[in-house]
C-alpha cells in the first residue's frame, strides 16, 4: 500500500515517535525527522499532503509552510468541567493572577511547556515577570493525590485506544484492556466526553484517574499531536494524530475553533 501522505517527526527521538514511525511506515506514508525544528528540504513539496508529531515548537515552525492545521484543546477546558468530573476547584487564571496566590496549588501552562507543572508554595515561587509574560495562562489546581492515571486517545467523541502510564508517582504502563480498572476507566471516559461534547476538538488526547477517595476525575486534555502513547496501540493512535494534525483542507468547520494560531512570524502576514 502507497500514499501521498508524509509524517513529519520531531528531531527529539522519542519512543512513541519510533513506534508511530512504524506504524505510518506499514501504510505506506512516508516519514521524515525535523533537523534542529526547521522543515526538512525534502519535506517542502509535502504540502497539503503532511501531517506532524511532534509538540508545539514544531507545530509552530513547520505550520504554514506544509498548509497544516494543529488542533488542541481549549486552554481552560478543564477549568470549565463541573467540579464532580474534576474532583477539585480548578480555574484558568493569567500567570500574573497566579502569583498572587497565598496557598499552595498546582500550577501548569495549559499547552506549551513554559514551565515545571508541579505543586507551588504560593504564587510567589512562580517564574516573574521577567521570565514570561503577565497575560500567559495557566490552570490552578486544588492539590490532589491520583492513584492511578490513564491516557486516552480520542476521536470523534469516543476512546480509540487508551494505556494505563502511572501507579501512584510511578510510570507503570499497561493496555488499558489489560487493567484491572479498564471497564471503569471507559464508563468514566463515556461520561466525561458526553459532558465535553462540542467543548474538545474531533481528536486530542484526554487524561483520567483515580483519586484516593476512590472517584474518578478528568486529569488534564493535551493536543494527540504532542502526546506520547504509552502502550496504547500505536495504530489506532496515529488514526487520532493524523486527524488532530493534518491538511488545512481537510479539517472539518467545527474542528477550526481548535486550531493552534499559526505565528505571524511563521505565516508570512
Amino acid at each position: 500500500m502507497t500514499t501521498d501522505r508524509v509524517l513529519i517527526l520531531a528531531p527529539r527521538d522519542s519512543a512513541t515517535g519510533r513506534r508511530f514511525a512504524t506504524t505510518a511506515a506499514g501504510r505506506g506514508v512516508r516519514t521524515l525527522t525535523a533537523h534542529e525544528w526547521r522543515l526538512p528540504a525534502d519535506a517542502r513539496d509535502a504540502a497539503g499532503r503532511a501531517h506532524l508529531y511532534g509538540g508545539p515548537l514544531l507545530a509552530d515552525r513547520v505550520a504554514a509552510e506544509l498548509d497544516l492545521v494543529a488542533l488542541e484543546p481549549p486552554a481552560d477546558w478543564l477549568a470549565s468541567l463541573p467540579t464532580a468530573l474534576t474532583g477539585r476547584r480548578v480555574e484558568a487564571l493569567t500567570l500574573a493572577e497566579a502569583r498572587r496566590l497565598r496557598r499552595p496549588a498546582f500550577v501548569k501552562p495549559p499547552t506549551d511547556k513554559f514551565f515545571p507543572a508541579r505543586i507551588y508554595p504560593d504564587g510567589s515561587r512562580l517564574p516573574g515577570p521577567d521570565a514570561f509574560d503577565d497575560d500567559l495562562p495557566v490552570l490552578v489546581s486544588d492539590i490532589v493525590r491520583f492513584t492511578r492515571e490513564y491516557r486516552l486517545f480520542v476521536r470523534d467523541g469516543a476512546v480509540r485506544t487508551g494505556s494505563r502510564y502511572a501507579v501512584g508517582p510511578a510510570l507503570d504502563p499497561v493496555p488499558l484492556d489489560e487493567d484491572e480498572h479498564g471497564p471503569e476507566v471507559r464508563a468514566f471516559a463515556a461520561e466525561l466526553l458526553a459532558e465535553a461534547a462540542g467543548a474538545l476538538p474531533s481528536a486530542a488526547v484526554v487524561d483520567v484517574g483515580l483519586l484516593d477517595d476512590g472517584r474518578w476525575a478528568a486529569v488534564e486534555a493535551n493536543p494527540a499531536w504532542a502526546s506520547g502513547g504509552y502502550a496504547c496501540d500505536p495504530e489506532r493512535a496515529l488514526d487520532v494524530v493524523f486527524r488532530a494534525a493534518g491538511p488545512a483542507r481537510e479539517v472539518a468547520p467545527a474542528d477550526l475553533r481548535f486550531a493552534r494560531p499559526v505565528p505571524e512570524a511563521r505565516s508570512g502576514r
